[in-house]
């Protein structure tokens, strides 16, 4: 398996709480009926649930969608949970 990853033209943060037992499809869903941005473009979707030491990401790569998970063993994040705070 060969993985077709550039850096992307635009990171798109998804605020607030995602269910992060949510897989390809779901997190596809998600930016499609909330946000109707376009998955195929050359954008990568980051995803934070209830806890913020871990997050998700969602790009498309040409051929498939790679979705990316990372948890961090100390620290976390300060994840926006409306677009006021992302600003």
């Amino acid at each position: 398996m060969l993985v077709n990853w550039h850096d992307p033209a635009h990171i798109y943060l998804v605020c607030g709480k995602t269910d992060m037992r949510k897989g390809i499809d779901g997190l596809a869903m998600v930016i499609a009926e909330n946000y109707g941005l376009e998955l195929y473009s050359n954008s990568l979707f980051l995803f934070c649930g209830g806890r913020n030491d871990r997050f998700k990401g969602l790009f498309w790569d040409g051929e498939g969608f790679i979705m990316l998970y990372k948890r961090f063993e100390n620290g976390h994040l300060s994840w926006p949970r409306n677009s006021n705070e992302a600003k």
